[in-house]
C-alpha cells in the first residue's frame, strides 16, 4: 500500500480545497468540496475554500498554500489542466497527475488505451457526424449508448433504441464540444471499485431505478440501491478488483480514484471508465466503499490529502 502516513494536521500546512469551477459538474463539485472542507476543518487542518471560477491565480498567489485538495469535477479540474497549473505553481495536489487525469477524462481514448492493454471494455465506435450513423448501428446494434468523450457524471449520455433517435442523441453529446462515440448497450449489474493508496476497497453493486445510472440516479435519487459488500464470492470479487487495479494503472491514475465496470455475457468485467476525482457527496461511492473498510468520511478525506505527498520511483510513498 503506497501510503505516506501523516499524523499531525500541521504537517499538511495551509490547504486549498478547490471546488466549483465552471464545468458542467460545478453543482456536484461544490457539494463535494464543501463536505471535504468541513471534514478537514474537523480534523484540525488549516483548510480554505477556493473556487477557480473566481480567479484561481488571484486567490493563490501570495496566499502561501502548501498543497491543494482537488474537488473539481469535469473539464478544467479533472482533465489535467488544473494539475498542470498547480505543478507550475509548485503546489502539491491530491490524486493523479497531468497524464492520468487527461487520459481518464477522455473516455474515447481511455477505451482505446484499455483495449490496447488487453483490458475488456464495451464495444464502441466514434461518431464524426451523420455519415457515420448507419455504420455505427450496423456495428453495435440497438439499443446503444451515445456519449460525449470529455464529460463525467453521465452528463450528455443518451440511450438510443431506434435509428431515428440517433441524430438527437449525437447532437446532445456534440453540444459539449468534444468527440462523440457510441457504446454497445450492456444489460448487467454495474459495479464500482474505489482505489486508495494502491488498494482496491470493497466493491459496490449499483441498482439504479432509472434506465441507466444517470446524473439524477448518481447524485439525487433515493431510489438508487447500493450493495456493499457486493455479494460476490470472495474469489470473484478479488478477480474483479484485480481488473480494476489494472485499468487504474493502465490509464496512469495514482493516489485515489474509482473504476466503473459492467459484466459481459460470461460474467467477465467490461471497464466503462476510470474516474480520477470521484464525487464526495452524500450519495458518492468512494465514501461508501471506505466505510465498509472501516474508514469514516473524515479519515478518508485525510488519507486522500496524504496522496499530495510524492512517491518514489518504485511507486512507494517517499
Amino acid at each position: 500500500m503506497n501510503r505516506h502516513v501523516v499524523n499531525d494536521p500541521g504537517a499538511f500546512g495551509k490547504v486549498a480545497v478547490l471546488m466549483g469551477g465552471d464545468s458542467a459538474e460545478r453543482e456536484i463539485s461544490l457539494m463535494s468540496g464543501g463536505a471535504v472542507l468541513e471534514a478537514l476543518l474537523r480534523r484540525g487542518v488549516d483548510a480554505h475554500a477556493v473556487d477557480p471560477a473566481d480567479g484561481l491565480l488571484e486567490q493563490v498567489q501570495g496566499a502561501n498554500y502548501d498543497r491543494a485538495w482537488i474537488a473539481l469535477h469535469g473539464r478544467g479540474g479533472e482533465d489535467g489542466s488544473m494539475q498542470g497549473l498547480l505543478s507550475l505553481l509548485g503546489i502539491p495536489f491530491t490524486g493523479s497527475g497531468v497524464l492520468g487525469c487527461a487520459i481518464a477524462m477522455d473516455k474515447l481514448r481511455s477505451k482505446q488505451l484499455l483495449s490496447a492493454c488487453g483490458i475488456a471494455t464495451p464495444a464502441y465506435a466514434a461518431i464524426g457526424g451523420p455519415a457515420d450513423f448507419n455504420a455505427v448501428i450496423d456495428q453495435l446494434g440497438l439499443p446503444l449508448m451515445v456519449k460525449p468523450s470529455d464529460e463525467g457524471s453521465s452528463i450528455g449520455l443518451t440511450k438510443v433504441e431506434s435509428a431515428d433517435e440517433l441524430p438527437a442523441a449525437f447532437a446532445a453529446a456534440a453540444s459539449y464540444r468534444c468527440a462523440v462515440f457510441a457504446e454497445q448497450w450492456i444489460t448487467s449489474d454495474e459495479y464500482t471499485a474505489a482505489v486508495l493508496h494502491g488498494e482496491v476497497l470493497p466493491l459496490i453493486r449499483i441498482d439504479a431505478a432509472n434506465t441507466f445510472y444517470d446524473y439524477e440516479a448518481k447524485y439525487f435519487s433515493e431510489q438508487t440501491g447500493y450493495v456493499c459488500p457486493c455479494g460476490l464470492p470472495a474469489a470473484r470479487e478479488r478477480h474483479f478488483a484485480d481488473v480494476a487495479a489494472q485499468a487504474f494503472q493502465a490509464i496512469g491514475a495514482t493516489g485515489w480514484g474509482r473504476v466503473d465496470f459492467m459484466l459481459d455475457e460470461r460474467g467477465e468485467p467490461l471497464v466503462l471508465e476510470v474516474n480520477t476525482v470521484p464525487g464526495m457527496t452524500s450519495h458518492s461511492l468512494v465514501p461508501m466503499a471506505a466505510a465498509e473498510r472501516g474508514i469514516d468520511f473524515d479519515e478518508l478525506v485525510w488519507r486522500i490529502l496524504e496522496t499530495s505527498f510524492p512517491e518514489d520511483d518504485n511507486g512507494l510513498a517517499a
